[in-house]
């Protein structure tokens, strides 16, 4: 199912290494930034990835020998550079160490692109919506649809104002931007999905909808188009390790049949995903990241 592990991994950085002229470091951070109180913006070195990367794909990376193994989409590459551009949240033991590290660090391994491309194309009226962190990956397919002809909608949110990220950049490319925070304190109060509920009610229509962002919040979204029978697509962020297909740690049901989110997604018809099960693997293994943010603070005092 996966194709050949081989050539999908030699599109990657499997370690950080000095080139022979002892200038260019593979791997290398080259710009870091704090988008919002815990969640980061940096720039890596990674030339054979930003070549071959497309909207939608993710890289996997880990921070050091030790680290755990992430999954992170990305948000931008630069082929001429030779960089890609990755934002994440600090919350587990694995971001906050990937945090920890700056311009100039190099990250231990990184491999990529990974997953199947997004679908880019023509619909007509699109309506993008991005929830936290995955705001950024929001607006990484809004310029690619906007890019593609579209008319587009844009609806982010986030728990409060300070956390509305990418504002700016998506008021560059979208006709119409929307905020909703959890507590009010800008744009509308409550969810965007319950936002695009209300447009619907009202008489709007999409050709497509597309959400990333917490698995609740996809949900909600298919559960707003399925009456209209808006094609909805999501990108999940299941649980992983190889990112090939042969682990099958990231499964998901999708209508009815098993599925690998590393290799037959990340994106899918939402209004096929059983988010049920989804959010219950995702929570299997709370109490171990529990233990390991413990083990972590103990070296960051020590």
């Amino acid at each position: 199912m996966g194709g050949n592990p081989r050539k999908m991994l030699s599109a990657g950085s499997l370690r950080a290494s000095i080139r022979g002229d002892g200038l260019i470091m593979e791997n290398e951070i080259t710009f870091k930034d704090e988008l919002a109180p815990g969640v980061k913006l940096i720039k890596v070195r990674a030339p054979l990835i930003a070549k071959k990367a497309r909207s939608g794909q993710f890289v996997i990376l880990r921070a050091s020998e030790d680290g755990e193994r992430i999954p992170l989409t990305l948000i931008d590459w630069d082929p001429k550079e030779g960089t890609i551009t990755l934002v994440f949240r600090e919350v587990g033991a694995s971001t906050k160490e990937l945090g920890r590290l700056e311009v100039g660090d190099a990250i231990h391994d990184l491999v990529g692109p990974l997953g199947r491309p997004g679908e880019v194309a023509f619909y007509g009226r699109a309506c993008v919506i991005g929830g936290g962190v995955a705001i950024a990956a929001a607006y990484e397919r809004a310029k690619s649809l906007k890019e593609a002809g579209n008319s587009l909608t844009a609806i982010i949110g986030a728990r409060t104002a300070g956390q509305l990220i990418f504002k700016d950049q998506l008021r560059k490319v979208v006709d119409r931007l929307y905020t909703t925070t959890d507590d009010g304190s800008e744009g509308v109060k409550g969810s965007p999905s319950d936002l695009l509920r209300s447009l619907l009610e009202s008489g709007e229509r999409f050709d497509l909808v597309f959400a990333v962002g917490p698995e609740a919040l996809m949900k909600s979204v298919s559960e707003a188009t399925r009456p209209y029978n808006i094609k909805t697509i999501v990108s999940l962020n299941s649980l992983m390790v190889d990112g090939t297909g042969m682990c099958g740690c990231c499964r998901v049901t999708v209508g009815g049949r098993t599925m690998f989110t590393c290799v037959d997604g990340p994106e899918f018809d939402a209004h096929l995903v059983d988010f049920d099960e989804l959010m219950a693997r995702l929570r299997m293994y709370e109490e171990e990241e529990r233990l390991a943010l413990k083990v972590v603070g103990r070296r960051c005092r020590g």
